[in-house]
Parts: structure tokens; C-alpha cells; sequence
């Protein structure tokens, strides 16, 4: 991987295929690998931009709290360094908190959203304390138990069970529960969704435990335009349990 200082933060990417960019964020608690699958199918629709989000993979961690918009900064500075000015944005569950919070500050840079098992509403006051209950956790006792809880949650199929549980187990308390912080205070975007004027598409598991289906269809129902793919029997890591139809459905961003 290739690595730049941006806002700070030393951050790793991975660049790849040709065409017009696409930058695919990865969710909590994994790294820019849970793209594997995915990427082959797409590196000759697109550019491929794969970062680690700071705190994951070989990127770097910072100490102090910081927010879902200060990841997406760091995105876009990213972009900056790589002379890429306008950009799809695609983002599996916390990836997709990520790229909305792109959108949000970005919007003359977003040539369209793409969200996986992700969603658009906030936090309840109750799953914000949850998080921050989980982060202390973590700071405590360290990630096994997060390793133990999250994996039979992110996917019902066992093979990518042994797969999550191995990345999970490699990432560092201080970036999840920097994390699961920033997740807690993100904001709301279900209020901006009737803005957006680009090309939308929405991938999400039937059996996805952890964000149901609902999130998503609420999304497709507000955007009128926007296509949606439901995966029977997948659950929360669509891109490694059905990676063909995940790339498809992304792959819909240009037309």
C-alpha cells in the first residue's frame, strides 16, 4: 500500500483499475481488505481508490477524539493529494456514515453515493451510550471481546465468519474505540437525502443483523431514483458473501 500525510494523519491506500474514481470505504471494525472480492470485479469500470480510515489497517491512530466529518476530511484530503477532484463514494456501514458526512461537505465532489449495509439515521441517545459503554470496554479489556461478539453478528455464513474474525482481531483498541465515538455523535442525514442529485445505489442483506434491512429501504423510499439491492439470506457484509451482485449494483453508478 502507498501512505500519505493528510490533516495530520498518516494514511494507506491502495490504488487500482482505470476509469472514473471510486473511493469504497470499509466499516467498523475491519479494513480496506473486506474489498478483495469486490475489487477485480470492478477495476475496469473504475479507478479504485481503497484507503484504511485512520485508526484501521496500516493507517495511522491518533490519540485525541475526533468525528465521522473529520474522517471524511481526511478523505478528501486524500483526493487532494491524488489530484482527483470529483469522485463516486461508496461506503460499507460505518464507510457509509463516512461517505453521507462526504456528501454532506463536499457535495461539488460527489458524481454519485453508494451505501452497503449502511444507513442514514442517527444514533438513539440509547445506542450512543452503547457505543461509548463499548469504547471504555475496549480501552479496558482490549478487542477480544469484540472479536467474539461482532463476528457471528457481521455475516451468518461461517467462511466469512473466519475471515472477519482474523481482521477484527488484527485492528487496535484505541482506532475502534476512537471509532465507535465518532459513530455515536455522527449526525442525522435523513433530512439531506431529498437533495441529493446524483446516481444513488443502496446494497443490503435480508439477514443483516446489525442494520436492518428497513434502513435501507427507508433510504430507497426518500430517493425515489435510487436502486436497491436486497440479498436474501446475507447479512451484514454483503461484499464478501455476495461480491458478484455487490459489484453490480455499484457498478449501476454510471449509468
Amino acid at each position: 500500500m502507498d501512505k500519505v500525510n493528510v490533516n495530520g494523519v498518516q494514511i494507506a491506500y491502495e490504488r487500482r483499475g482505470s476509469g472514473l474514481p471510486l473511493v469504497l470505504l470499509h466499516g467498523y471494525p475491519l479494513d480496506h481488505t473486506i474489498w478483495n472480492e469486490v475489487a477485480p470485479l470492478l477495476e475496469e469500470n473504475f479507478e479504485l481508490i481503497l484507503p484504511d480510515l485512520r485508526g484501521f489497517g496500516q493507517s495511522e491512530f491518533v490519540e485525541a477524539q475526533y468525528t465521522i466529518a473529520d474522517m471524511a476530511a481526511d478523505v478528501a484530503a486524500l483526493l487532494d493529494e491524488l489530484g482527483i477532484e470529483n469522485t463516486y463514494i461508496a461506503g460499507h456501514s460505518m464507510g457509509g456514515y463516512i461517505s453521507l458526512a462526504f456528501v454532506r461537505n463536499y457535495p461539488q465532489r460527489v458524481l454519485g453515493l453508494g451505501l452497503i449495509a449502511s444507513q442514514a439515521l442517527g444514533d438513539s441517545p440509547e445506542r450512543r451510550d452503547g457505543r461509548y459503554a463499548t469504547a471504555d470496554e475496549i480501552m479496558q479489556t482490549g478487542i477480544e471481546p469484540v472479536v467474539e461478539s461482532m463476528t457471528p453478528k457481521l455475516t451468518p455464513d461461517e467462511q466469512v465468519q473466519a475471515i472477519v474474525r482474523d481482521l477484527v482481531a488484527q485492528q487496535r483498541p484505541i482506532g475502534l474505540a476512537n471509532a465507535l465515538r465518532a459513530m455515536g455523535e455522527r449526525l442525522d442525514s435523513m433530512l439531506v437525502l431529498p437533495n441529493f442529485t446524483f446516481p444513488v445505489v443502496l446494497v443490503h442483506g435480508t439477514a443483516d443483523e446489525l442494520i436492518p434491512v428497513d434502513r435501507a429501504r427507508e433510504i430507497k423510499a426518500t430517493i425515489k431514483p435510487a436502486y436497491l439491492t436486497e440479498l436474501s439470506g446475507v447479512g451484514h457484509m454483503p461484499m464478501l458473501e455476495d461480491p458478484q451482485k455487490t459489484a453490480d449494483t455499484l457498478k449501476k453508478l454510471l449509468m
